[in-house]
């Protein structure tokens, strides 16, 4: 199970390991918390009382200090997970879906014809699919797409990680997740 980091604004920021978060709490840094808690760490024996130190985990915490300006990009980095997690593995020309190892990803715009490596050119296709297309357009091709392409937004991109997500964090996370998207499908 990993944590929710964001920022004090409430925009995730990062899958954290637990260990991590715990240090996040022990240093003071965490602003406030969503959910309750889901982990209980423990530490050592204190000398003066006898007690175990302990820190209890919350599955989306809110962190002190700057924004990092990678949290204000607009557009989340491509990755082949991440576009067939987005398209649901299904190929946009014939539909049917498939496990990753048959999946490719498929520019609309060839690169040789100068297309572009970005969320709006790119869509999943099977690997027969993509083999008929071959370099050409769609027309030339004779194909059409099943599904448009869309760039997802940094919540979205939190989801597309692959992540084992707990309930409170897919509720928090799908709550800014637009209606268009294919996550609510």
């Amino acid at each position: 199970m990993d944590v929710l980091q964001l920022d004090v604004s409430g925009r995730p920021q990062a899958w954290i390991s637990p260990k991590d978060a715990t240090t996040l709490y022990v240093g003071d840094e965490v602003a406030w918390t969503i959910g309750e808690p889901c982990l209980v760490m423990r530490g050592g024996i204190q000398r003066v009382s006898g007690l175990q130190s302990r820190v209890e985990l919350h599955p989306i915490i809110a962190v002190r200090g700057a924004v990092p300006s990678r949290a204000w990009r607009e557009e989340p980095a491509l990755s082949n997970p991440k576009l067939f997690a987005r398209d649901r593995h299904a190929c946009a020309y014939c539909g049917q879906r498939f496990h990753p190892d048959h999946l490719t990803r498929e520019h609309i715009v060839p690169t040789s014809r100068g297309g572009a490596h970005g969320w709006m050119n790119c869509i999943t296709a099977c690997r027969g699919c993509n083999g008929r297309k071959g370099n050409r357009l769609l027309h030339e091709a004779g194909m059409e797409l099943l599904y448009l392409p869309y760039i997802p937004n940094l919540h979205e991109d939190m989801i597309l990680k692959g992540r084992r997500i707990l309930a409170d964090q897919m509720e928090f996370l799908l709550a800014s997740v637009p209606r268009h998207s294919r996550l609510h499908g």
